[in-house]
């Protein structure tokens, strides 16, 4: 299924990524566990291990595709996958699967799991159902959510470094999701911990040389970090990190940010991770033009590579497996920056 170049989320699109979502988040197999074995009797299948997560391919995948359901159930009430959608809803988020999945992440070798990425997405989900005031959906599913939000405040303190990568490590990208959700549940000891800790982390940094693509990236590492800052730092402060980050952004430099990735094998699910960074890009730099300030000389060139990392990779969300069970995501996350951005 491809889909044409677009600037923004339409019903037409809307309606194709939920099909596309429908089709994997109960999807068992194929599977990929993030499970420690602590005995013979830890091997079990995905659907008894997470009975709500088990679908997608992987467990954070199977997150951002409810949340991918969630977000356009909201935007576009009135498509026609929408019964579809409350229906797995109502199913997915009862009191005895939310508590099955907080009772998998109590077991001692599951402290690690899904750090940081899955935490960030899952309370990414979290605001997005908090917005459905209408369903229970939020209110069964906030136990999950509050497992989060405390590994966060037992993590955070002693991660005395970064990790900057462009895949599932990123620290940037999980405090950049977990804020949305801080803003969501008026948590402000939460989102304090985050401005804490990118501020260590971050704000020293100076004239980014971007190194990137690797191989098998699916987020900028440069933008991440900047979007993160974008979403933590008050408006004026950042504006002067951000000219000293990107300091020849307006000249379109480094190169690396503003030329979209090429995707050699969409069957290999490394390098299909490419699209995901097109998508990413164009995310971030949108954000980031529509919060610098008025007549920016960088926010023609960021929303003009926005677009053209959209069109290299929005024709193909679908059509092989290994980027159809998550790449819809974050091609939403880029069609739908503005009216989500908190000021």
């Amino acid at each position: 299924m491809s889909l044409p170049s677009a600037s923004r989320l339409t019903p037409q699109i809307a309606a194709r990524f939920a099909a596309i979502a429908l089709g994997h988040v109960t999807r068992e197999y194929p599977n990929k566990l993030d499970h420690v074995l602590d005995g013979p009797d830890d091997s079990c299948d995905p659907r008894a291990l997470h009975p709500i997560f088990f679908g997608s391919f992987d467990w954070h995948s199977c997150v951002h595709g409810y949340w991918l359901l969630a977000t356009l159930l909201r935007r576009e009430p009135s498509i026609p996958q929408a019964p579809a959608i409350r229906a797995l809803f109502d199913d997915a988020f009862t009191a005895e699967k939310v508590a099955a999945e907080v009772a998998y992440l109590a077991r001692p070798s599951s402290r690690g799991f899904e750090r940081p990425y899955g935490w960030g997405w899952l309370l990414k989900l979290q605001a997005e159902l908090l917005a459905h005031r209408d369903t229970p959906w939020s209110r069964i599913h906030q136990p999950l959510a509050d497992v989060f939000v405390q590994r966060f405040h037992e993590f955070l303190p002693k991660a005395d470094y970064p990790i900057r990568t462009g895949v599932h490590s990123s620290t940037a990208f999980a405090l950049a999701l977990g804020q949305d959700y801080a803003l969501a549940a008026g948590d402000a000891g939460l989102t304090a911990l985050f401005v804490e800790k990118a501020r260590a982390w971050y704000l020293a940094d100076r004239d980014a040389q971007a190194w990137e693509p690797s191989g098998d990236e699916f987020l900028s590492a440069t933008l991440t970090e900047a979007l993160c800052l974008r979403r933590l730092l008050p408006p004026g402060e950042f504006a002067a990190w951000f000219a000293a980050f990107l300091p020849r952004a307006a000249q379109r430099q480094p190169a690396t940010l503003f030329a979209p990735a090429t995707v050699s094998d969409r069957s290999d699910g490394k390098i299909a991770h490419l699209d995901g960074l097109n998508f990413s890009r164009a995310w971030c730099w949108r954000e980031l033009a529509a919060t610098l300030p008025p007549g920016d000389s960088i926010q023609a060139v960021a929303l003009a590579s926005a677009q053209e990392h959209l069109a290299a990779s929005l024709p193909h969300v679908a059509g092989d497996y290994m980027g159809e069970h998550w790449l819809a995501s974050f091609a939403l996350l880029a069609l739908t920056v503005g009216d989500d951005i908190a000021a």
